[in-house]
Order: structure tokens, then C-alpha cells, then sequence
């Protein structure tokens, strides 16, 4: 015969099976084995961790390993994940960034907070200010030239359509305009070496610019990223209006396709080959000497096949000269671009990155992209 123990076990394991409670509450990773007993949801255990943070909200708990009560049993099954989404999420902006299981664990964390310790979604006079359009307050940037992290005022202004920051308290010139048109934030906390660390992207002269910045406050970073992307987001209702949710909210902010080491030798193919930090986002192909400049050394826009944009693994046999043994080759109608990976798994890696831009269709607006591209070799 069964004990109590064994039966409330079997019950936890059939209400896995209802619709919703087979993915985790918060990331959305499949076969959850943690649940919250006191919010009536099921999580993956890395998102249980998180939950461990808020014990005056939420009691976790092991599915399989942790003696349950038969009135938690009947609470979780009152509950579950589709009731408590209705519940905790109801009043998302469209513009809130909503991680997954491959987000960093600050945006994770501030994403669980909000929901269930702050309920920024359940009313509407608990919103936060990031979206209204406006935001200043001083950040931590990192120096161009001698890669100190020095504190700088910065504004986001939507009505401007720009992020601005400033060199001193006082100045009246921003050192650097950022408009919202172009601009493009994503979390880069092992890069930057900061658990809050946030990599902010814009064109200037059609040319890539980066910048880095952190908060010591997770939720104040968080907040500034949910800011940019909220600005993004009433541009692009402005430019393309009668657009639907589904089609903006993609383009508010992108992580990277891809980021690593390469080797790369010059559009003669007659130099050294030189190691560089590669970074593919959307179109553009970028090469640093330092994962931190906030300059790149050259950028090479990656069209469609139909445009004579070909990725070939290997290089030409007539390359002479040391270099690392796994070549790729990208075609382009202008030249042929020459890097080398370090290992097979990373050519390899590389490649599926480069065919995956290579058999996309290009969008109007991206003729016009590679008409003014300016390649730096």
C-alpha cells in the first residue's frame, strides 16, 4: 500500500502532465522538477535558485526529493502555471524584455522579482518608470583608451529620439549622442566582468560604436534596459505604424548571433594571419583586437545568396603562411574574406551562423545597408 508520501509524489507528477505546468513558470525550459508551494507554480532549478532569493514569497521545493503535504498538493493543483501566468503577468508592456533559459541569470532574476515580489504586472500604478520616455541617472562606463570604469551621467530621451552621456556632472555637451534609431543594448556580463554589465551599440557614420556600462543595482540596469527598449519601441510604432506587436517587438534589442576568437588576413590575402575578436550581429560581421574596443577594426556586410554572398569551409589552396587549420571562406561580389578557427567544433559553429544570414532573404531596407556600407579592411 502506498504511503501519504508516495501518493502526494504521484499526484505532484500527474499535475506535470496539465497543460502549462510542463515548462518552467518563469524561463520556459521543458520538464520542470521544482515547484513553489506557496505560489502554486512549477520551475526548472536553475530558476528555482532565483525563487530561493524571495523565501518570504516563495517556499521551493524538489519534486522528487521533498517530503510534500497533501494540502500543498491540492494548493498546487487549484493552481499551476497557466492560472498563476493569468494572474502575475496580465499587464506585461509589450516592450518588457521576458527572458529564457539561455538569458543571464541578472535579467532572470529581475524578471522573477518583478512578477511575484513587486507585481509590477498585476496593477497598473505598480509600473515602473522605464517607460515613460524618460530616464537619467549616472552608470559606470567603461573608458575608451585606458579601460577604467569611470561613473557618467546619462539621459534617455525619447522626445529627442537619443541616450546622451556626459563626461562631467556639468557639461552642457554630451559626449557621445546615441540615437534611438540605431541604438542596440544587450547584457554581456562575462565579457564586461560584471554581473550587471550591459554592452550599448549605436551608428555613427554608419559605422559601429560600442560602449559599456553596469549599475551596482541589478534592478536599476535592468531598468535602463527595459528603458532603451521601451523608446525603441514608440519609435518604431511611429515609423512603422499599423504594425503589429509581433513584428516590432523583435527589433527593440537583439543579443549577438555569434561572438569568438578567429584569425583573418587582409583583402590581399598576402599578410600574416591576425587573431580577432569576431562579433556577428544581424548583417554585419565585426572584428575587434580586443572584445572591449569600442572601435572595430573592419566590418563586412554578409548579404543573401541571390545577392552572390556565398560561406565556404576551407580557404583557397594558395594561402600560404601560418594560420590556425580551419579555414572559412565568405564570398562576398566585392572580395573573398579569409578567417581561420582555432578547433573544428568552433569552423563548424561559425559556418552554421554565416549560412544561416547567407540563405535569408534581404529586406529593402538592407539594399540600402549595403549600398553605404563602409567596409575597413
Amino acid at each position: 500500500m502506498a504511503t501519504a508520501s508516495e501518493t502526494n509524489r504521484r499526484l505532484l507528477l500527474e499535475l506535470l502532465e496539465r497543460a502549462g505546468n510542463g515548462t518552467c513558470i518563469d524561463c520556459g525550459v521543458a520538464d520542470p522538477e521544482w515547484a513553489s508551494s506557496t505560489l502554486g507554480v512549477f520551475m526548472c532549478q536553475s530558476c528555482s535558485a532565483l525563487h530561493r532569493n524571495i523565501p518570504q514569497i516563495s517556499r521551493v521545493k524538489s519534486i522528487l526529493m521533498d517530503p510534500w503535504e497533501a494540502e500543498e498538493v491540492e494548493f498546487m493543483a487549484s493552481s499551476g502555471n497557466e492560472a498563476a501566468k493569468a494572474k502575475y503577468e496580465q499587464l506585461i508592456p509589450p516592450f518588457y524584455y521576458t527572458p529564457t533559459n539561455k538569458d543571464c541569470m541578472l535579467l532572470r532574476e529581475q524578471w522573477i522579482r518583478a512578477k511575484y515580489e513587486r507585481m509590477e504586472f498585476m496593477f497598473v500604478d505598480r509600473q515602473e518608470p522605464y517607460s515613460a520616455g524618460y530616464r537619467e541617472g549616472f552608470l559606470w562606463k567603461r573608458g575608451r583608451d585606458n579601460g577604467q570604469f569611470l561613473c557618467r551621467k546619462f539621459i534617455l530621451s525619447e522626445r529627442e529620439g537619443a541616450l546622451k552621456y556626459f563626461n562631467k556632472q556639468d557639461a552642457r555637451e554630451p559626449k557621445a549622442v546615441m540615437k534611438i534609431q540605431n541604438i542596440n543594448a544587450s547584457f554581456q556580463t562575462a565579457k564586461i566582468g560584471h554581473q550587471h554589465g550591459l554592452q550599448i551599440t549605436y551608428l555613427k557614420d554608419n559605422s559601429t560604436r560600442n560602449i559599456f556600462v553596469y549599475h551596482d543595482d541589478g534592478k536599476e540596469m535592468v531598468d535602463w534596459f527595459n528603458g532603451i527598449r521601451a523608446a525603441r519601441y514608440h519609435y518604431l510604432q511611429v515609423a512603422y505604424p499599423g504594425a503589429h506587436d509581433t513584428d516590432l517587438v523583435p527589433k527593440l534589442s537583439r543579443n549577438y548571433m555569434k561572438e569568438g576568437y578567429m584569425e583573418k588576413t587582409g583583402p590581399k590575402h598576402t599578410e600574416g594571419f591576425k587573431k580577432r575578436w569576431f562579433t556577428m550581429d544581424d548583417r554585419r560581421l565585426m572584428y575587434f583586437k580586443d572584445p572591449l574596443d569600442a572601435y572595430a577594426r573592419g566590418e563586412l556586410f554578409i548579404g543573401s545568396k541571390e545577392n552572390s554572398y556565398t560561406v565556404l569551409p576551407g580557404l583557397p589552396p594558395s594561402i600560404q603562411g601560418y594560420h590556425w587549420q580551419f579555414g572559412i571562406t565568405i564570398v562576398t561580389p566585392d572580395r573573398k574574406f579569409l578567417c581561420a578557427c582555432e578547433t573544428l567544433a568552433d569552423q563548424q559553429d561559425w559556418i552554421a551562423v554565416f549560412q544561416k544570414v547567407v540563405h535569408r532573404p534581404m529586406l529593402p531596407q538592407e539594399y540600402a545597408v549595403e549600398a553605404h556600407f563602409k567596409h575597413k579592411p
